[in-house]
């Protein structure tokens, strides 16, 4: 029986799709991809460019209060795993084509996560900062002043 050609170009395309989703699969098993869904602070560490950042926090005055995520990704679920997958995805090609700014950089959508973390926990000392606006200004945020208390000094 001959495929018609309608037929032939679905074949192709399963088997396009086929060979992407097994190379993304197996990278994504190679990579241990699972441990950058936990809340684990050494599956940050495992690119190159996070080392300082990771030996600053287990010295800095948050180490005993917060993980990576507590700061970088947002406090719900569906926005932590949102955020998980996106950053994922975009640290994992900036890594693999060697096309990511040195020293990392935080994103601006990144910073606001940041910042609107920082208030969540901080809320109670910084209450009237935030209710006079001022805080939500990007030259008067909270790293302004403190970036040095999630990572200790990088410098």
């Amino acid at each position: 029986m001959a495929l018609t050609r309608m037929s032939r170009l679905a074949f192709v395309c399963c088997v396009l799709l086929g060979a992407i989703l097994g190379v993304g699969a197996y990278t994504f098993r190679f990579a241990e991809g699972t441990a950058y869904l936990s809340n684990d602070p050494r599956a940050c560490v495992n690119c190159h460019v996070m080392r300082d950042h990771y030996d600053g926090w287990q010295k800095a005055s948050h180490h005993t209060a917060a993980t990576c995520n507590d700061c970088h990704v947002p406090h719900d679920l569906v926005g932590k795993y949102l955020s998980k997958v996106r950053n994922g995805f975009w640290h994992s090609y900036g890594f693999t084509t060697q096309n990511f700014h040195e020293p990392i950089r935080i994103k601006p959508g990144n910073a606001e996560v940041l910042q609107a973390n920082c208030i969540d926990c901080h809320g109670g000392v910084v209450r009237e900062i935030v209710d006079r606006g001022s805080a939500a200004d990007a030259s008067n945020n909270c790293l302004r002043c403190h970036d040095a208390i999630g990572h200790g000094s990088l410098r």
